[in-house]
């Protein structure tokens, strides 16, 4: 067994310090070590999106980085994305629209949309199906996820009302 390395990072903004062999996938540590398991193992090698994660603002299998990696660096997961209370634009659109069934691509697919929707806020259709090309779904179909995001990113560009104001 080789020895453990100490790691400092931001996951979730927040400031975190583990320990973890050498070999260790960020996936495996996120899971295993940080407790944070809505972060889903798909394929574990980097074909299917499950395991998807911001690190600095890049989209990341985190199955295919390992964890010594991160150190000083920001990590985004799903659990990141949803807030306290409530859901995520994103995610109330996936309820709305029926774009998940069984859940295991579900986080990969919605973190992969929230760093889209960061760098382009009002993405075209061509875009948001090109940006989730690395995130499989044998379930849905991909139209419910594609109308989602498109439906998410319009809210999110779109003031809420004020309650009791007119439309």
């Amino acid at each position: 067994m080789s020895a453990k390395v100490l790691v400092h990072a931001n996951i979730n903004n927040e400031t975190v310090e583990f320990l973890c062999e050498p070999r260790q996938s960020l996936l495996e540590v996120l899971r295993d070590v940080m407790g944070l398991i809505g972060t889903k193992l798909g394929c574990d090698d980097g074909n299917c999106g499950a395991c998807s994660v911001i690190v600095d603002g890049a989209l990341v299998n985190s199955c295919l980085i390992l964890a010594v990696e991160i150190d000083g660096k920001s990590i985004t997961t799903i659990e990141g994305i949803t807030p306290k209370e409530g859901l995520h634009v994103l995610q109330q659109k996936f309820l709305e629209h029926t774009a998940l069934q069984c859940g295991i691509c579900t986080p990969g697919f919605i973190v992969a949309a929230k760093a889209l929707l960061d760098r382009y806020p009002d993405p075209t259709e061509t875009q948001v199906r090109r940006w989730l090309a690395g995130n499989l779904c044998r379930c849905t179909g991909y139209d419910k996820i594609v109308r989602a995001v498109l439906d998410a990113a319009a809210s999110l560009r779109s003031p809420a009302p004020i309650k009791g104001q007119q439309p």
